[in-house]
Parts: structure tokens; sequence; C-alpha cells
């Protein structure tokens, strides 16, 4: 099954940005759904940003028009770009992946999905 590795966190100031990295190995090419999630201390892991079955993006109400989830097939690595940064998205970050494609309705649920990565760290002070 696929290995995955993120990479990208930092700490930065509000109203910056990061961008992170997964980087996958074990890739076969076929269609794997894949996705962003995060966990802040003591809150349940969330959602953050994924793709549909064809292509088009999806993300949580929180981080819509701040974040942007791409790919790149050719190198096996999925990115989360994150502008305006603020202080709520302090969290661990994980990718995730999952060997056949979710439903719209799945993409952000935690639970639908049985591979993650170890998780990044973004910080964002005020």
């Amino acid at each position: 099954q696929v290995q995955l590795v993120e990479s990208g966190g930092g700490s930065v100031q509000a109203g910056g940005s990061l961008r992170l990295s997964c980087a996958a190995s074990g890739y076969t090419g076929s269609p794997y759904s894949m996705g962003w999630f995060r966990q802040a201390p003591g809150k349940e892991r969330e959602g953050v940003a994924a793709f549909t079955r064809d292509g088009i993006t999806t993300s949580a109400d929180s981080v819509k028009g701040r974040f942007t989830i791409s790919r790149d097939n050719a190198k096996n690595t999925l990115y989360l770009q994150m502008n305006s940064l603020k202080p709520e998205d302090k969290a661990m970050y994980y990718c995730a992946a999952q060997s056949y494609y979710l439903t719209d309705w799945d993409l952000l649920v935690p639970l639908r999905y049985n591979n993650w990565g170890q998780g990044t760290q973004v910080t964002v002070s005020s």
C-alpha cells in the first residue's frame, strides 16, 4: 500500500503562508482518493480538503478561499497551499489515502481513509 510522508509544516505569523507536501511512495497510478486532514489538541480530526473522483476539489468551510489542494501525479505528491493563516489553523496536518474512489460525502471523513502519514505540525502565532 502507498506510504505517505508529510513535510512543509512550521511556525508562521497570522496572515502568512505555508505549503505542505505529501510524498507518496509505492504509488501504482491507481485512482487513489487522497485528502488533507488536521487535528488540534483536544479536538477531533477533521477534513480540510480533498479531491473528488472527477478531480474537482472540495474543502471545509473554515478554509475555503484560503487553502488550495493540488497534486502532481508525475511526482506522486499531494500539496496543500495555505494562505491567510489564522491562529485557529494551528494543528497537526495529515494526508491520507484510500485505494479506491470515495463518494463526495466521504471525502472529508477521516474514518473513510485507511492509510495515513505521520503528520506535520503547523503553528500560527498572532
